[in-house]
């Protein structure tokens, strides 16, 4: 009896001599830095100049977390927790920790509307192309294991501002990625979209796989952006996916477009549509 209570005392112990750290924000990276940001040193530095060199060079933006029991409380943080990078602290896991940055003018997303009538193919197209906020894409791979065989990888994509559909997809991306890597060798893949991404199909209870669950394959050539373009594709992209703005810089983003070539839909049972470019990009998906 008396070692059961004493190994109860040596947990309850261990448990006092933990200390906790959580996600500050939605946006976090796992960093293996152990330092610690005193309150307000943060806002001491614009976000734009700190968070890319930040990501870049693994060194840590920390704040210390309180125990779950006292943001329930709804107490106030206690300042003695909080340490400074001077000061000893107890070796924490890295696993424990990650780099987060406040996602100050991001805003929730405003509902698709709802889908066009099934008949009108070419606005059905050109409504998923633009309410999609990412789509798979197709390569034909480089990677050893599987060179010549289709890879397929998920990118955030953007056919301009939620008010300037232009049925041109544009990219943000980097050599570092697999599938940027193949369009090097071998520049044409095929984006595919469902509408499975929204709410339409979840509340008709359709599945994905359900010819009334539309789904849109856009194939063609990626392309990089010229110089005369850029503009509105960081507008098209940055303002769908504001977060891009603080992705790491050590990663040379650049900008992609898919020059379409063939736009194949199934929305509804019965066969597919091949639509001709011209009324795809005739047709406004609004």
């Amino acid at each position: 009896m008396k070692s059961h209570h004493l190994s109860l005392a040596l947990f309850a112990a261990l448990l006092c001599l933990c200390e906790s750290y959580t996600l500050r924000n939605s946006v976090s990276w796992a960093v293996a830095s152990n330092d610690v940001v005193v309150e307000g040193e943060l806002d001491a530095v614009s976000e734009e100049e700190v968070a890319p060199a930040l990501l870049v060079d693994n060194s840590g933006l920390w704040k210390q977390a309180y125990p779950p029991s006292v943001l329930r409380n709804g107490a106030e943080k206690p300042k003695e927790t909080v340490k400074s990078k001077k000061e000893d602290a107890a070796p924490v896991s890295s696993a424990s920790r990650v780099f987060s940055y406040r996602m100050e003018g991001v805003k929730a997303p405003a509902s698709a509307p709802s889908p066009p009538p099934h008949q009108e193919t070419a606005r059905t197209a050109r409504y998923m192309a633009h309410y999609s906020d990412w789509g798979h894409l197709a390569t034909i791979s480089t990677q050893d294991k599987i060179k010549g065989l289709p890879f397929g990888n998920i990118f955030s994509v953007s056919d301009g501002p939620m008010d300037n559909s232009t049925g041109v997809v544009y990219f943000y991306v980097t050599l570092m990625d697999n599938s940027v890597a193949d369009l090097r060798s071998f520049p044409f893949a095929s984006l595919t979209f469902s509408e499975a991404e929204g709410d339409f199909c979840r509340q008709q209870v359709y599945d994905p796989e359900d010819p009334r669950c539309a789904r849109l394959t856009l194939t063609g050539k990626m392309v990089e952006v010229g110089p005369e373009e850029v503009e509105f594709a960081q507008e098209a992209m940055f303002s769908r996916h504001p977060v891009m703005r603080k992705w790491p810089v050590g990663h040379n983003w650049f900008f992609m477009k898919l020059e379409i070539k063939q736009v194949w839909l199934q929305d509804w049972v019965g066969g597919v549509s091949l639509i001709p470019l011209e009324d795809y990009f005739k047709a406004t998906p609004y």
